[in-house]
C-alpha cells in the first residue's frame, strides 16, 4: 500500500513538473491582464481607454465600451486623424470612416460620411437597424439623419488653415507618424468574457476626396472572433486592406501564435506584399480571449494604450520591424 501511496505521488510531482516546463514554454511573449481590458491605438488612445473603461468597470458590455471609447477623440477638435478636426480631403471636405463588430460577429460600418460627430455610432446603427453592414456617402447620410443625429461643420478653423497651407503646393507625401496614420482602433474584452472593437477615422490628410481606407472594412481595419481575440489596424490603409490585416492576426492567433507575435507575422505580410514599405506606417494591437495582448508595427514611433484592473492606462511603445 505504501509503494502504491509513494508511486502516486510521484506521479503527481512528475505532472506538476511537467506541466510547469510545458507553461515555462508556453509563456507568452505579450502582456497579459486580469479582468477586463481595453487596447488602443496611439496618444488619444489614453482618454478614450478612460471612457471605455467606465463602462467595463461597472461590469457594462464591451460593445458599450469601445463605442464610448473612441467617440472621446471623434469629439476632440485636437486630433487632427479622427472626426472633428480632422484635416480634410484635397477638396476641403472631411469625410469620416468608421466600423464596429461585437462578439456574436454581427457589424455595421459607414464610409465616407460628412457632417455627422460620431460615424462610429452611426455604424452601430447601420449593425443593429438594418441588414446591411456599410453604407456609404450620401446614403450614409441620410441614414444617420433619419435615426436623429443633427448635422454640423466639422472643418474646425485649424483643420481649414492647415489645409489652406498645402494648397499652396498641393504635394500629396503623407508624414510617417502623423498624417498618415489615420486612426483610433480599439478592442475590449468585458467581465462575460466577451470581445467587442471599434475603429473610426477623418482619412489620409488631402486624399482623394471619395478615397475609403481599411478603417471601416470588416477583416481589414477591424476584426473580431470571440472564440479566439480580437485586432484593429493604424496607418496605411492600402497595405492593411492589400492583407486583410485584422482578420491575419486574429488567425494567427488561433493557430497559437501570442498577440504580439501575430501583430509581427502581420507586419512582415506586408513587408512581402507591399513594396513602397519602407515609407509608410502600419500598426496592429491585437487581444487574446484569455486577456493576453500585444502590438507590433512597421516603423518607430508608434504607440498604444492599454488598460486594465492590473494595468494602468498609460502608453507604450511598440516594436517595430524597421529600427
Amino acid at each position: 500500500m505504501k509503494k502504491r501511496r509513494d508511486f502516486l505521488r510521484l506521479s503527481a510531482l512528475s505532472s506538476l513538473f511537467l506541466t510547469r516546463v510545458a507553461g515555462a514554454r508556453a509563456a507568452p511573449v505579450s502582456g497579459k491582464a486580469a479582468g477586463p481590458v481595453v487596447i488602443s491605438t496611439w496618444d488619444h488612445g489614453v482618454p478614450a481607454n478612460a471612457a471605455a473603461w467606465a463602462v467595463l468597470s461597472q461590469n457594462g458590455r464591451a460593445l458599450d465600451a469601445v463605442e464610448a471609447g473612441v467617440k472621446v477623440p471623434e469629439a476632440d477638435p485636437k486630433v487632427n486623424s479622427v472626426g472633428y478636426g480632422g484635416l480634410p480631403d484635397r477638396d476641403g471636405r472631411v469625410t469620416l470612416d468608421a466600423c464596429i463588430m461585437d462578439e456574436r460577429g454581427n457589424c455595421g460600418s459607414v464610409a465616407g460620411l460628412e457632417h455627422i460627430l460620431h460615424p462610429v455610432s452611426v455604424a452601430r446603427r447601420v449593425m443593429e437597424d438594418t441588414p446591411h453592414v456599410m453604407l456609404v456617402g450620401e446614403g450614409a447620410l441620410a441614414f444617420a439623419l433619419s435615426k436623429g443625429f443633427k448635422k454640423q461643420n466639422l472643418l474646425t478653423p485649424a483643420a481649414e488653415k492647415a489645409w489652406k497651407e498645402w494648397l499652396k503646393t498641393a504635394r500629396y507625401a503623407p508624414k510617417i507618424n502623423a498624417e498618415n496614420h489615420d486612426t483610433i482602433g480599439m478592442v475590449a474584452l468585458d467581465a462575460a468574457g466577451n470581445l467587442s472593437g471599434a475603429c473610426t477615422t477623418s482619412g489620409l490628410a488631402y486624399k482623394m476626396h471619395g478615397r475609403v481606407g481599411d478603417s471601416p472594412i470588416i477583416g481589414a481595419g477591424l476584426y473580431v472572433d470571440n472564440e479566439v481575440g480580437a485586432a484593429t489596424a493604424t496607418g496605411l490603409g492600402e497595405a492593411v486592406i492589400r492583407t486583410v490585416g485584422s482578420f491575419l492576426v486574429v488567425e494567427l492567433m488561433r493557430q497559437g501564435k501570442t498577440p504580439k507575435e501575430a501583430c509581427r507575422q502581420a507586419v512582415e505580410r506586408i513587408t512581402k506584399k507591399f513594396p513602397a514599405y519602407r515609407d509608410i506606417q502600419i500598426g496592429f494591437v491585437a487581444l487574446h480571449k484569455n486577456g493576453q495582448y500585444g502590438a507590433y508595427a512597421l516603423q518607430p514611433g508608434f504607440n498604444y494604450a492599454v488598460y486594465s484592473p492590473t494595468v494602468p492606462n498609460q502608453l507604450t511603445d511598440a516594436e517595430s520591424w524597421l529600427k
